[in-house]
């Protein structure tokens, strides 16, 4: 992936790719549901569900308590606030705003967290192909610091520019957060072949060239044409490319398989697991 800051005045409707949804999702509580499988996820795989937390209450036990995942991983995105997690692999820590921390569900494990208000963040999930969805679970966390950066954007998975993102994810899949000041302007192009694009707006609004506000995730016709932004107001957003997933979503309550016989292997998994925890008193 390529970005580009534009000086000159090019309008931003000369530029690319343009909106063919736009969503505010479904508010769950605190969290607004922007994607999941059986909506938009299904038109923007391997992203097949995205999550946005803004809000000043705090997220315990009662929130995001001990629960399941196979077939997928998440990418959390912690933009203001702090708190922390826990896997059913041993893997644990805490999370201040920037930081980022992926989980590779593959065949099943078992996660918990919290966060201290004020809290935005995204939450993202992505579909793994079939060499990694019932591949033992692992995860890595990166600071913000950690996170390299390729002009306004950050690269979360995958690259811009020189900028490689050291999380181990599948191949074809780039996710950044871009931060825009007020008349800015910026292009990306994506790889060939990465036909799947989409942004969801955390602050501010945006032209590309149709306007997208805040609370707002957009998905652009597939093909493989640069993306044109300019920032109305101060923005950032989060956006996704990627190669199209090529295979049918298999859903269960938390996973996400590409067969039903991966589907009933993950899901066998994470009731093991499950049984494991409540042995030892942390499920019920």
């Amino acid at each position: 992936m390529n970005s580009v800051i534009e000086t000159p005045p090019t309008p931003v409707a000369s530029v690319g790719r343009t909106v063919v949804l736009r969503t505010h999702g479904h508010a769950h509580g605190t969290i607004v549901r922007m994607a999941s499988p059986g909506d938009v996820g299904k038109l923007i795989k391997p992203f097949v569900f995205l999550d946005l937390i803004d809000t000043q209450e705090a997220i315990g036990q009662q929130g995001i308590g001990w629960h399941p995942h196979s077939g997928i991983a998440t990418l959390t995105l912690a933009i203001e606030g702090q708190g922390g997690y826990v896997e059913s692999t041993g893997h644990e820590g805490t999370m201040t705003a920037g930081d980022i921390e992926w989980m590779s569900a593959g065949r099943g494990v078992w996660h918990s967290g919290f966060a201290e208000p004020p809290i935005k963040a995204f939450q993202l999930w992505v579909a793994l192909p079939p060499e990694r969805e019932l591949a033992p679970a692992f995860s890595q966390h990166l600071s913000v610091n950690e996170i390299p950066s390729d002009g306004p954007a950050r690269v979360l998975l995958g690259r811009s520019g020189e900028a490689v993102s050291p999380i181990d994810a599948p191949a074809g899949i780039n996710y950044l957060v871009v931060q825009l000041k007020a008349g800015q302007r910026w292009t990306c192009q994506p790889p060939q072949g990465h036909r799947v694009g989409w942004i969801a707006v955390m602050d501010g609004s945006l032209r590309t060239p149709d306007p997208v506000g805040k609370g707002e995730l957009a998905v652009f016709d597939h093909s493989d044409a640069a993306i044109g932004f300019e920032a109305v107001t101060d923005a950032r957003f989060v956006l996704g490319t990627a190669i199209p997933h090529p295979h049918d979503l298999h859903l269960g309550y938390y996973s996400v398989h590409t067969s039903a016989a991966a589907l009933i292997e993950g899901e066998h998994e994470i009731a093991r697991i499950g049984r494991e925890l409540r042995a030892r008193g942390l499920v019920r």
